[in-house]
């Protein structure tokens, strides 16, 4: 195995039960982090070694260990003072805390019982697991009070901590689909492009796609695809940043036509294009070769 030469940043995320690690680690997977949850302690000394192979190109990884391990936690002691040693590697604890009766409040909540009190009341499962975490937390580089953030602010404060300087990690999915196929499941927005003439009854174009120039200009050449290209950027143009505002990592923006292929496919095209300067953006085509049996 070769060693690699550059830099990994490897972020261990942990702390006490219900104060926010599960929004941590989307956190980290939105900053483009490899991420696993619950690695036992025992398994870190392996997972060291996959990520020194020089063959791979992991150079950001953030693993959840918490007590959901137990039974192994009394080996990470041991694993984190290996890390010091590693000179290829850079390491963050970070721990997120809470007061106690922020953390009962939650448990109440969700309904969920503590993983030290499976029987008993949220709060001497709480207590045990402080007095159990007491030590790393005085090892922790960054410590996290969540008792007073939502989750939006506690994103925050991770992309703030961790975030390469000036990383966008919004973006915005523009997909084009045909309605006759159903609607993309995972779109947040959708519009009908159906009101538009159709490119399919002009003979020439109907084997073609809205990537082709010809479609994308016959499309475009109507009076009513100008104006409601115009209200439609107008509105997403307000929509982005409330969006991005509120937390979301991203936004899949779908528009169909009937069959997928000509003019949702043109507009989908022009829309990534237009927001492409201010956002992350991009265009797929979910049923541009439906019709051809692709």
């Amino acid at each position: 195995m070769v060693a690699k030469e550059t830099e990994t940043n490897l972020v261990i995320i942990t702390g006490m039960s219900g104060a926010g690690k599960t929004v941590a680690v989307q956190s980290f997977e939105d900053l483009g982090y490899y991420c696993v949850d619950n690695l036992p302690p025992a398994l870190l000394p392996k997972f060291l070694d996959l990520m020194r192979d020089a063959s791979n190109n992991i150079d950001k990884v953030a693993l959840v260990m918490d007590l959901r391990g137990r039974e192994f936690f009394d080996m990470l002691f041991e694993a984190l003072d290996k890390l010091g040693k590693e000179d290829w590697l850079e390491e963050h604890i970070l721990f997120l805390d809470a007061k106690d009766e922020t953390l009962v409040s939650r448990y109440k909540e969700t309904r969920r019982s503590h993983p030290l009190a499976q029987d008993g009341l949220p709060l001497e499962g709480i207590k045990q697991e402080r007095r159990i975490l007491d030590e790393l937390r005085g090892r922790a580089h960054h410590i996290i009070d969540t008792t007073n953030l939502k989750p939006k602010q506690l994103r925050e404060k991770i992309v703030k901590k961790f975030g390469e300087r000036e990383q966008q990690i919004f973006s915005v999915h523009f997909v084009s689909f045909g309605f006759k196929y159903g609607l993309p499941i995972d779109s947040d927005l959708v519009f009908d492009v159906r009101f538009l003439p159709n490119p399919h009854y002009v003979e020439h174009m109907r084997p073609l796609t809205g990537l082709n120039s010809e479609v994308a200009s016959y499309v475009f050449k109507w009076s009513d695809t100008q104006i409601f290209l115009e209200k439609l950027y107008d509105l997403l143009q307000f929509m982005m940043p409330q969006y991005k505002k509120e937390g979301k990592s991203q936004l899949v923006v779908a528009i169909g036509c009937t069959g997928g292929q000509h003019r949702s496919v043109a507009i989908a095209e022009h829309f990534a294009r237009q927001f492409s300067k201010g956002y992350i953006t991009h265009a797929s085509h979910r049923d541009i070769d439906k019709r051809k049996g692709h």
